[in-house]
């Protein structure tokens, strides 16, 4: 089965998004990634829109810093990109993002209806939401279980916004100034973004 995997966060740089399915470290990352079973790369990718909007919370031991959390409840739109994947390679990627090993195939299916979630666990990307359907593909994106209004907000490293800022233009085609305009304004967020 294919579908999307939604990225709103640094996954929206290709070169790192890669990691999680080659395997390797990322630029500048304090981690290196197993890869997933299932190697290739994405049948395609998309830049897309998603209704909601991001926040910065918590303290990633990646990057340091805030890290980057999807709130569909949020009134606001989120640059995203979707990628085309196995569902076992969005599996594996969803088990490296909760920093445990690929290989588990939990069963997703409560997040593949309309506005669908499953909730894997109370950790940071636990929690899978359906975010809508692209040429018959569902798609998919992982969140923290809680919104922007009850996180703990923490401002994210100039390196994080920096991956981020480069996957909007990747993605999007946006300048650095509607980059840092946008992750500038989000909950969480301050300081300013490097081009």
């Amino acid at each position: 089965m294919k579908l999307w995997y939604v990225a709103y966060g640094s996954n929206l740089h290709r070169d790192r998004f890669l990691c999680y399915l080659r395997g390797g470290r990322p630029a500048g990352a304090a981690r290196t990634y197993t890869g997933c079973r299932d190697p290739r790369p994405p049948a395609a990718d998309r830049p897309v829109l998603l209704p909601g909007g991001v926040y910065f919370a918590l303290t990633s031991l990646v990057w340091g810093g805030g890290m980057a959390f999807y709130d569909p409840d949020l009134a606001d739109e989120v640059p995203a990109r979707a990628y085309l994947l196995s569902s076992g390679q969005f599996c594996d990627v969803l088990a490296q993002e909760m920093r445990r090993d690929p290989g588990a195939e939990p069963d997703l299916t409560p997040a593949f209806g309309a506005n669908g979630r499953r909730v894997l666990g109370p950790g940071r990307y636990e929690t899978v939401l359906n975010v809508g359907e692209l040429d018959g593909h569902p798609m998919l994106t992982f969140t923290s279980p809680h919104g922007a209004a009850d996180a703990e907000l923490n401002a994210p490293s100039d390196l994080y916004l920096t991956m981020l800022a480069t996957g909007l233009r990747e993605s999007h085609g946006w300048t650095p100034e509607q980059a840092t305009a946008y992750l500038m304004s989000r909950p969480g967020a301050l300081g300013t973004v490097r081009p």
